[in-house]
């Protein structure tokens, strides 16, 4: 099968697409023929290896200490089943799905085998693959964390880094829940974040929001790159912070906010349950949300992909379809 890898960390241009042995399913695993998948910010991260200091020693462990222990790339995907490992139930061959991917990733080959539980979901009918695709990543976060949040109708929400995968979804679920969204990104995506439901817009290279005198009942950092303590500032009493970028500074900060303050500052890590899942696939088979897909390329285009979603022009999604 063809599958991209990479053999050291760097920039784009050390994916490179190669002959991989086809994986075979483990006990309560299938084969999974790879119809679509995404290039997030998370991929090039990885691909590069630029990672925040309290999680560099973990990933990098995890990862391969010298050179990639782990070589394919691509966090969530959309396939077919093709074989059933012993014991899984539930599911059949032909089955149209969709899911994150473990910690050995994989994504970016024509063939993957992924665990059923927790979190392998059908594809409905009316639902396409590039389109199921980008749901695990963006959808399964943005919807996680606003949950945390509980949006009441009515109260404002403001997304620092909206124009991405999580931020894209996250203005459409915010409007879902009845709030006013203020979503902050760079000026080429502004038009994009109106066109999904952005209530306001601001361009953060010519506003810096935490300055200002307006407050929100929630505020959402997807960016990561924006001091805690100044978002925490334009929090109303009440409200909360959501830091969707986990780090041991921010759980400390946490405990702090909620001793000191009556705001509250949430962080964590997504849970990919399948019934959140089915949730935001079936939202999208209504016409609820949608998946702003807003570049497509081929397994062969994985260079070009990654530097475009590096050069952080991405407008929500970018997908790759997987050809064998």
């Amino acid at each position: 099968m063809k599958g991209s890898v990479f053999h050291r960390y760097g920039p784009p241009s050390v994916l490179k697409i190669e002959e991989l042995p086809i994986p075979q399913p483990k006990k309560g695993e299938v084969q999974i023929k790879v119809i679509a998948a995404t290039v997030t910010a998370g991929d090039c991260e990885l691909r590069r290896f630029d990672i925040k200091p309290s999680w560099w020693l973990p990933l990098r462990i995890v990862m391969g200490i010298f050179s990639p222990r782990i070589k394919t790339l691509g966090q969530e995907l959309a396939g077919v089943i093709t074989k059933l490992g012993q014991g899984v139930e539930g599911f059949k061959v032909g089955d149209r799905v969709f899911s994150p991917c473990d910690i050995n990733m994989g994504a970016y080959a024509e063939f993957n085998c992924l665990k059923t539980e927790p979190s392998l979901t059908k594809i409905p009918d009316k639902l396409g693959y590039k389109e199921a695709a980008t749901i695990p990543t963006g959808g399964l976060n943005s919807l996680y964390f606003l949950k945390l949040a509980k949006i009441q109708p009515g109260q404002t929400v403001l997304i620092n880094g909206a124009g991405g995968s999580i931020g894209t979804y996250g203005i459409q679920l915010s409007k879902l829940y009845g709030a006013e969204v203020t979503a902050v990104d760079s000026e080429i995506k502004l038009d994009t974040l109106k066109y999904l439901g952005a209530d306001h817009v601001i361009d953060f290279e010519k506003e810096d929001f935490t300055t200002g005198s307006k407050k929100y009942d929630v505020v959402f950092d997807v960016a990561g790159k924006t001091s805690l303590l100044k978002m925490l500032r334009v929090v109303n009493e009440g409200g909360c912070l959501i830091d969707s970028n986990p780090s041991p500074t921010g759980l400390l900060l946490g405990v702090f906010t909620k001793v000191f303050t009556r705001k509250r500052l949430l962080t964590g890590l997504a849970d990919a349950k399948r019934q959140n899942l089915e949730h935001l696939a079936r939202l999208m088979e209504e016409g609820k949300i949608n998946a702003q897909i807003d570049k497509e390329f081929e397994l062969d285009q994985i260079v070009a992909a990654h530097e475009y979603v590096e050069n952080g022009l991405k407008r929500g999604n970018v997908t790759i379809t997987i050809e064998g």
